[in-house]
């Protein structure tokens, strides 16, 4: 198994096999129970079956009930992505004896409830970002996970990009040196005209932000992730459209439809936020996200230099990373070159085709539920688990204090009460069935 799956030694190792929580042992199963059946829920119905098929997951997704608010369309979820039921009670699904865990792939402004709701059964949880609209709420699910001793994951999943993998591995030896500058960029187009439909993405209630929730909580993460923790922020928002046409019709992607005849209502979220940080480690970092770049469809931007050399990412080309080492510390005028992250040994790779066929944006999420399982299957906590979701909010919730204030924001960090490296005990007793 790559290493890139393998506990972090800042986790707890201690080994509770599946067989010893009660989850089906025919053909180790996992039965998962998916609450969300749009966007994120068509992605990882095929992420399993990625995982499954393409990686050889040691613990197979069974899966087992998808659910959502529209009962017709839930049922052609089920049929079109092979889930074996459909429901529109994701409470009762989620408190079933024959769940063991559950993905939660809706908007944010519900994931506080079924999460809890998933621990307290003594469910493993994969949530999507962010964790939860505010930190307090966030703070909250860790808690109670981490007391629980579930594995759970928030859904980073551009963690999971060989190319930024392979910029962690440069960082971590040194290649890089000291790191100076985190250049950072979220960059989308969708929203520019004024006609888009107010879908949820820009109600506050529901969204908890616009772009800042949206795309600027991956560049928080990766930024976590690769270079370390944020210290001070400093920032500024902007909502360049202030209505637009109320939603006629939900769509695939969630954005939904609208016509001329549409009322229109008010837009209560920023459509781009840009922010300025100081690292622990005294770097210094910019970060904007927007929805409003024209001609950038989904541009997510990474530049880390140090005094020994550079790295550069962009998600539009993320097969590609671009490198820079300066030959014995002297400078060179050979610039950044090109890499094509796809040996063998490149990170994931080895599940993959031969070096230089390339991988898509489906790829990161078959990696993402495929940590999810080999750590429900070894006994390991997740990698990002919730305290990677809380760490973000709180750098969120700097930013809004920061847009506030019109002042530069100390990030305050919290702790549970009980250590994850804690000895793991049994949660409730499962049934074996198939």
């Amino acid at each position: 198994t790559s290493r890139l799956y393998q506990c972090s030694t800042s986790f707890r190792t201690v080994q509770w096999r599946a067989s010893e929580r009660g989850i089906s042992m025919v053909g180790q199963q996992l039965r998962i129970a998916m609450i969300g059946h749009r966007f994120m829920g068509k992605m990882h119905s095929h992420a399993y079956r990625m995982a499954d098929q393409m990686m050889g997951a040691s613990l197979k997704p069974k899966l087992a009930v998808i659910c959502g608010r529209d009962l017709k369309a839930t049922e052609w979820a089920k049929e079109a992505w092979g889930w074996e039921e459909a429901s529109v009670d994701w409470k009762t699904v989620v408190e079933r004896e024959d769940i063991d865990a559950v993905d939660i792939a809706v908007p944010s402004d519900v994931h506080y409830d079924i999460a809890a709701t998933a621990i307290q059964a003594g469910k493993h949880v994969l949530c999507e970002k962010p964790l939860t609209n505010d930190l307090a709420s966030a703070y909250e699910l860790w808690q109670a996970a981490c007391d629980a001793h579930i594995v759970h994951q928030v859904g980073f999943n551009y963690r999971r990009v060989p190319a930024v993998a392979l910029i962690k591995r440069v960082i971590d030896e040194g290649k890089i040196g000291r790191i100076f500058h985190v250049r950072a960029q979220y960059l989308q187009d969708w929203a520019v005209s004024p006609e888009v439909p107010l879908s949820w993405r820009f109600r506050k209630e529901v969204a908890g932000s616009g772009a800042l929730g949206d795309l600027l909580t991956h560049l928080i993460d990766l930024t976590r992730y690769l270079v370390g923790e944020f210290s001070q922020v400093s920032a500024m928002e902007q909502t360049f459209v202030a209505d637009r046409p109320e939603v006629q019709e939900v769509i695939g992607t969630g954005i939904g439809t609208a016509t001329s005849r549409s009322r229109r209502g008010p837009v209560t979220v920023d459509d781009a936020t840009v922010v300025i940080a100081h690292m622990t480690n005294g770097a210094l970092a910019t970060f904007e996200a927007t929805r409003f770049a024209s001609g950038r469809k989904n541009a997510l931007r990474m530049e880390i230099h140090g005094d020994k050399g550079a790295v550069a990412f962009d998600l539009e080309r993320l097969n590609e990373l671009r490198v820079h080492f300066r030959r014995h510390l002297e400078p060179c005028d050979d610039g950044f070159q090109r890499i094509l992250v796809t040996r063998p040994d490149h990170p994931f790779m080895e599940h993959w085709w031969p070096d230089g066929h390339i991988l898509g944006y489906d790829s990161t999420f078959a990696h993402e539920v495929y940590a999810w399982l080999s750590a429900i299957d070894t006994g390991c906590q997740a990698d990002p688990g919730f305290g990677d979701g809380v760490r973000c909010q709180e750098v969120v919730e700097a930013i809004g204090t920061a847009i506030t204030t019109e002042k530069a924001t100390l990030v305050q960090r919290r702790h549970p009460r009980t250590s994850e490296k804690s000895k793991t005990t049994s949660v409730r007793e499962r049934p074996h069935q198939a």
